[in-house]
C-alpha cells in the first residue's frame, strides 16, 4: 500500500561530497543495527513511513525542508550498504534522474545472486512508478525511484516526482506487504504542503471511472 506522500521545496544542486560521506556512513551503522534488532522488513516498514523517513534524514545530517533529502537519503543508503546486502538482507535499486532507468536492471542483477525470481520485483517497480506517473495526475513529474526489496521478496518504494511550476516536489511512498491492488489505493503515504486538485484514477472512488476507462480502451 501506499504508506505517504510528503511535499517539500525543489532545491537544485547536490550535497557536499564531505556531507554525504558522513551521511553514507551514518545510513549505514543505523540501518544495520535496526537489521539486526528488528530484521529487514521493519526497515522496510519505517522507510515507507514518510515522517520516519524525514526524521531518519534529519538524523543524517541533511536539511528537513528541502526536495534534496528523498535523494540523497536514498543515495546514501544505497551507498552505504554497498557489500553488505548478504549481511542486511536489503537491496536498494534505482536512483535520481537516469539512474532511476537502471533500476528493473539492478533488480535483476540482484536476483541472479539471489536466485531469486526477479519478474514480481521489477514488475512491482514498473507499476509504482506508472501509478504515480499516469494514474495519479497531480502536477507532479517522477524523477526519482527508489526500489528497496530482501531475499523474500518484501519490498518498499521512495520516489519522488517535481511540479517545475510552483517549484515543489512530492514524496510517494510504497509499501509492498500492503498492496493488495496497484491500481486500488495503493499507497502508503504520499507527503506534501501543497495541495491542488488532482485526478486519483487509484482512490476507491474512482472504481467506476477505471472500469469505464478500460472498457473504452477495448473498444
Amino acid at each position: 500500500m501506499r504508506t505517504g506522500i510528503a511535499n517539500l521545496p525543489l532545491h537544485g544542486g547536490k550535497a557536499p561530497a564531505w556531507l554525504f560521506g558522513r551521511m553514507k556512513a551514518l545510513a549505514r551503522e543505523i540501518s544495520v543495527f535496526l537489521v539486526s534488532e528488528f530484521g529487514p522488513e521493519e526497515m522496510l516498514r519505517r522507510l515507507s513511513d514518510p515522517f520516519w523517513f524525514q526524521a531518519f534524514g534529519c538524523v543524517l545530517g541533511f536539511d528537513w525542508h528541502s526536495s534534496g533529502v528523498t535523494t540523497t537519503v536514498c543515495g546514501a543508503l544505497k551507498e552505504g550498504l554497498k557489500g553488505l546486502e548478504k549481511h542486511t538482507g536489503l537491496h536498494v535499486a534505482g536512483g535520481k534522474g537516469g539512474v532511476s532507468r537502471k533500476t528493473p536492471s539492478e533488480i535483476q542483477a540482484f536476483c541472479e545472486k539471489l536466485s531469486l525470481s526477479a519478474d514480481p520485483l521489477v514488475y512491482a517497480s514498473r507499476m509504482s512508478a506508472k501509478v504515480d506517473s499516469a494514474a495519479v495526475q497531480d502536477s507532479y513529474q517522477i524523477y526519482h525511484h527508489c526500489f528497496i526489496f530482501t531475499p523474500a521478496g518484501q519490498w518498499c518504494v521512495v520516489q519522488q516526482g517535481m511540479n517545475e511550476d510552483t517549484r515543489y516536489a512530492r514524496r510517494y511512498h510504497w509499501l509492498g506487504s500492503g498492496v493488495k491492488d496497484f491500481v486500488c489505493e495503493p499507497h502508503s503515504a504520499v507527503c506534501c504542503d501543497r495541495t491542488a486538485p488532482a485526478l486519483n484514477m487509484v482512490a476507491a472512488e474512482s472504481d467506476a471511472a477505471r472500469k469505464a476507462s478500460a472498457q473504452a480502451a477495448s473498444l
